[in-house]
């Protein structure tokens, strides 16, 4: 199966609630597609990083304290530089150098969504999260992207496009902002968890929210398929 990572502002407890429920049912992952907090904590996952210990990371600090003002604010008010060190201690360089196949959501410079599977890891993890005119876009191999969630929350129809036999469980975050998305189609596994309500200062009650993103995907993993599509 393909776990498939919508983004969702600053949804980090979602994504790791979801992530602890895939590992203590013990869902057999064949790769990963994630999009802004998706990808991060996808990226994460899917190298390796188990669930508990990326919400441990996520949460330390508030996210405010994760970045640095930019220099060039007429591009965005923050820059992601220290996110791209940070994450440099806990991924490798490249996306092919990941254990599971793997892409990432991103917002082209032109709007138009992009799903990148190949090339840079850390800065398409966090071109992901870069959401406009809050952050400054993040060039990777000569192009600057943006957050994906803002056109394409999910860049499902991409990845199962690469992936067309693979069966997909899809966390869907419910939406702050961003693009609605198209209907889903037929015959994915969907785990719905409520907006994060989560601020640069203020990550809000964190494992409250793991705990229910656990219990509401432990629901769908135990259901029969047909009972958790669409």
């Amino acid at each position: 199966m393909d776990l498939v990572l919508s983004s969702g502002f600053l949804a980090f407890a979602r994504q790791v609630g979801f992530l602890t429920a895939v590992e203590e049912h013990g869902t057999p992952v064949d790769g990963v597609c994630g999009t802004s907090s998706g990808a991060l904590a996808g990226a994460l996952w899917a190298n390796g990083v188990p669930a508990a210990e990326i919400g441990a990371l996520l949460s330390e600090t508030a996210p405010i304290r994760q970045v640095a003002l930019s220099r060039a604010p007429w591009r965005g008010l923050f820059s992601m530089n220290p996110v791209l060190s940070r994450l440099s201690e806990y991924l490798p360089e490249r996306i092919e150098q990941l254990p599971r196949p793997f892409a990432v959501g991103v917002m082209a410079p032109d709007r138009s969504p992009a799903l990148l599977d190949r090339g840079p890891l850390i800065e398409a993890v966090a071109a992901s999260c870069a959401v406009p005119w809050l952050f400054e876009p993040v060039e990777v191999e000569g192009v600057r992207y943006r957050d994906g969630g803002v056109v394409d929350r999910t860049g499902l129809d991409a990845w199962r496009a690469k992936r067309p036999d693979q069966p997909v469980l899809l966390h869907l975050v419910e939406r702050s902002l961003g693009a609605e998305g198209p209907p889903l189609p037929e015959g994915v596994r969907v785990v719905r968890t409520p907006r994060s309500g989560a601020k640069l200062w203020d990550l809000g009650d964190f494992e409250g929210q793991v705990a229910q993103a656990r219990e509401a995907t432990l629901a769908v993993l135990s259901a029969r398929p047909a009972d958790a599509e669409r």
